[in-house]
């Protein structure tokens, strides 16, 4: 484009060759032209013209075909959406592939790593619950509270505690349980009541001068009995363990703590109530005598409870040393080393540890480096921490509902009444919600709480209505009671990025372990869960149906025909959306080659399905690039799909995109087969293969690598999300800028195609420059324009569109722009012609 040949009118429409009915290559194209001059010679001058009719008609139908072809290159998955609400397929790329590292190696349900793990024996270590650890009721063991002195880590803010207790002698203490806080309070009362003793004159309480106290009889009976015989002795410590999430159970307020606290300064004696944090210890913990216990921290629990199993172990026992006669100090500084190897801080999966997991993590540690246990024995039992933790937040969460209603029916009242049903089953729903929706934003997961938290109660008791109070949430509650962060990010809305609070689980082996432990354990929670998923199948947000998706085709993995049954076939037969979900699933389910094989089965089967929504589901499986054996098995299904013609025109569109995926998958050796297989469809002898290959080549030339919702593009086409495919692999992998610039040019020139594939050429030209001036994808547009524009009709209908978008006028193509891109297209001989010319 010179500059004698820019004009200020509007152009007229590009003399090039004329229209074809069927797509037909370039060198088909010039062989045709080398005809054409050979026998026209011989060619009779005259021919009758066709008659004013048939010319109509031909126009016509040339004109329903190109308006036809346009439905072939809309969203493929925004059907029952309408035009304005299409799914936003860069947003569900990210978001799949930040949800599948939740779920890659090392976390596959189908191993035994994290399942049924409530006990277990390697060497001479035992692993699970044992009975003699348990704290028992009445006075604390002597020798419990000498240990407690000699291996209590205290955490932060222990002083202000200790303080705090001296000066009121009555301490609501609030954590979440696991975290220390029973440890924590006995090692309070240990040292006031101990300080206590020795500032007075009298004689000490005979025992221990730790009791525990029955919490069912409540503050009230303790502050009537204090000071009373010898169940309640003065100059004593009282523990209380409350618990407010039973139904029924009131907490007690501001004036019975002070009616406690004035009958323990009355008998010189101290109490430490204990509380789970949530929003029934919130009025308690916001009080005169309420504070939150933190958690000690990880490490220097670690090392403390190292060094007592390494003492325990080494102390006169000769011949359990190892070989080097290596002391505690070598040992233990061996010992840290070993528990900070990548494999073995992945086993654990955990980001902070509780008393009793570095306890059994010590063990385990102790154990390995003493010869007792071998690698896969330890990493074994540090996978069993997380299913451990998985294990306790389920077990027996509504038990208490259960003896409710055995009493009432043991009493002759029929159905008993069972309050609190949804307040009860709210932690448990965060926690299911958190393992399916991590990295979300905290309101998505808290909205989906609530959701499963209404399918639990009515799962539980179908004959009442669930009833929660509308202002008794409390977020840091949750997060402490779930082992869960918030941390500040950004999730996507219409496209753009906004603030938000996301929310993980501190530790990459919890989520694995909810899922397994409440599918494999739980079956009776199934039901509620399944129809949650369902409804979140139908979210619009990718941060909540992608990592739903994902997680659902986790749970299948553990059950495949449970889930197959109840989420895959159900959700591939309704909406676009809810079949994208399906195939989201499919594809993750053949992540796992254990279920690979079923699952390329079933897709195969789908793909001659007479039902057309089971074929819509395997075109969107098949994209992925993880449901078909080879990548031509792929193209072979999506052919068949894409060119059967049952009057479901969106299919077709849905093949073409699909295909289109394949070509930016991290196997860059599949593009040339996929570009080849595209064109040879461009070239078949069958409409409905030529439409495929041509709606696949606007894809191709359309749709930004982002919106391609696969988990990993080639490195070097993720660095260039928002291009065009096209130009991305024209800039990435130049011996392919030829083959789709033959893909291209058969679009523009096809009669069909041709207008939808010059608005797709406008757009790739117009992203050149980004509006600041910075270059954006001017190197993938220098490496396809020459192959695009190498004959003189190409380069002639190139200069007929860059003046029309100069001559735009809702939104005019910058002069300096359009020129720059003509001399990218045309040749050197070309452009120093045309520049002598210009200067001649």
């Amino acid at each position: 484009m010179s500059d004698d040949q820019q004009s200020d009118d509007a152009p007229e429409s590009p003399d090039s060759t004329p229209e074809r009915d069927q797509p037909e290559g370039r060198d088909k194209e010039k062989e045709k032209e080398k005809g054409k001059e050979k026998g026209g010679s011989e060619e009779k001058d005259g021919k009758e013209e066709k008659d004013d009719s048939e010319r109509d008609d031909k126009e016509n139908e040339r004109a329903l075909a190109a308006e036809r072809f346009k439905e072939y290159t809309r969203a493929p998955f925004a059907e029952e959406q309408g035009e304005d609400g299409p799914t936003d397929l860069a947003a569900a790329s990210r978001t799949r592939r930040a949800t599948r590292m939740l779920f890659e190696s090392g976390r596959d349900l189908t191993s035994v790593d994290r399942s049924f793990i409530s006990s277990a024996h390697f060497g001479d270590i035992f692993l699970g619950t044992d009975a003699r650890l348990r704290l028992r009721s009445g006075p604390v063991p002597a020798d419990e509270l000498r240990r407690l002195r000699r291996v209590h880590v205290v955490p932060d803010g222990y002083v202000r505690l200790r303080n705090a207790l001296r000066a009121r002698r009555l301490l609501v203490l609030g954590a979440a349980p696991g975290t220390g806080r029973t440890s924590t309070a006995l090692s309070l009362l240990d040292e006031v009541t101990a300080d206590a003793s020795e500032g007075t004159d009298g004689e000490p309480a005979a025992g221990s001068p730790v009791r525990r106290v029955d919490p069912d009889g409540g503050v009230r009976q303790l502050a009537g009995q204090l000071g009373t015989g010898d169940e309640f002795p003065r100059r004593t410590g009282y523990l209380l363990e409350l618990s407010l999430t039973r139904p029924g159970v009131l907490p007690p307020d501001e004036m019975d703590l002070d009616e406690l606290a004035t009958a323990l300064a009355r008998c010189e004696s101290f109490a430490v109530l204990v509380v789970t944090v949530g929003s029934a210890a919130g009025p308690l913990l916001a009080g005169r005598y309420g504070m939150i216990c933190p958690p000690a921290p990880t490490q220097e629990l670690l090392t403390t409870r190292l060094r007592e199993r390494l003492e325990e172990r080494l102390e006169g026992q000769v011949a359990a040393a190892p070989e080097d006669g290596a002391g505690v100090e070598q040992l233990l500084a061996r010992a840290k080393e070993l528990a900070q190897r990548e494999e073995v801080v992945e086993a654990v999966g955990l980001k902070d540890l509780r008393p009793a997991e570095a306890e059994l993590l010590a063990s385990l540690l102790a154990g390995r480096l003493l010869g007792d246990l071998s690698q896969q024995e330890l990493l074994a039992g540090c996978r069993s921490l997380a299913a451990d933790q998985a294990q306790e937040w389920f077990a027996g969460v509504d038990r208490t509902l259960a003896a409710r209603v055995r009493k009432g029916e043991r009493d002759g009242e029929g159905s008993a009444e069972r309050p609190g049903t949804a307040a009860l089953f709210h932690p448990v729903a965060f926690r299911i919600a958190l393992a399916v929706l991590g990295g979300a934003s905290h309101s998505a997961v808290s909205s989906a709480a609530h959701l499963l938290t209404w399918e639990l109660s009515v799962q539980c008791d179908p004959d009442q209505t669930p009833a929660r109070p509308l202002f008794c949430d409390d977020p840091e509650a949750d997060l402490a009671l779930s082992r869960a962060e918030s941390i500040t990010g950004e999730v996507e809305v219409a496209g753009a990025g906004v603030p938000a609070r996301l929310i993980w689980y501190r530790g990459g082996a919890l989520p694995s372990a909810v899922l397994a432990e409440l599918w494999e354990r739980h079956f009776p929670v199934r039901a509620p869960v399944v129809r949650w998923l369902r409804l979140l199948a139908d979210d619009q947000r990718p941060q909540v149906w992608v990592r739903a998706a994902v997680a659902a085709g986790e749970l299948c993995v553990r059950d495949f025909d449970h889930g197959f049954a109840e989420l895959v076939r159900p959700l591939a037969e309704g909406t676009a959306h809810r079949r994208l979900f399906a195939a989201t699933m499919m594809d993750q389910a053949a992540g796992h080659p254990s279920h690979r094989k079923t699952v390329r089965k079933l897709i195969e089967d789908w793909s001659r399905s007479p039902t057309w929504t089971l074929r819509s589901t395997a075109a969107a499986a098949l994209g992925y690039g993880n449901c078909a054996d080879t990548t031509g098995d792929a193209l072979d299904a999506l052919a068949r799909i894409g060119v059967r013609d049952d009057g479901e025109q969106s299919l077709r569109a849905a093949a073409a995109f699909n295909v289109v995926r394949l070509l930016a998958l991290p196997d860059s050796a599949q593009a040339p087969k996929v570009l080849r297989r595209m064109a040879d469809w461009t070239q078949h002898k069958r409409e409905a293969h030529q439409t495929l290959g041509l709606a696949a080549a606007i894809w191709l030339a359309e749709t930004r690598v982002d919106k391609l919702l696969i988990d990993e593009p080639e490195p070097s086409l993720g660095e260039r999300g928002d291009w065009p495919l096209a130009l991305a692999l024209a800039d990435t992998r130049p011996e392919l800028a030829l083959p789709i610039a033959d893909l291209l040019w058969t679009a523009l020139n096809t009669a069909r195609s041709k207008d939808v594939a010059m608005d797709a050429l406008e757009r790739m030209l117009r992203t050149a420059v980004r509006k600041d001036g910075t270059e954006w994808t001017r190197p993938g547009l220098a490496a396809l324009l020459p192959a695009l524009a190498a004959e003189e009709t190409d380069r002639r209908r190139l200069d007929w569109l860059l003046r029309r978008m100069m001559n735009d006028p809702d939104d005019p193509f910058p002069d300096v722009r359009a020129r720059s891109l003509w001399w990218l297209a045309v040749n050197q001989r070309t452009r120093s012609g045309q520049e002598e010319r210009s200067h001649g």
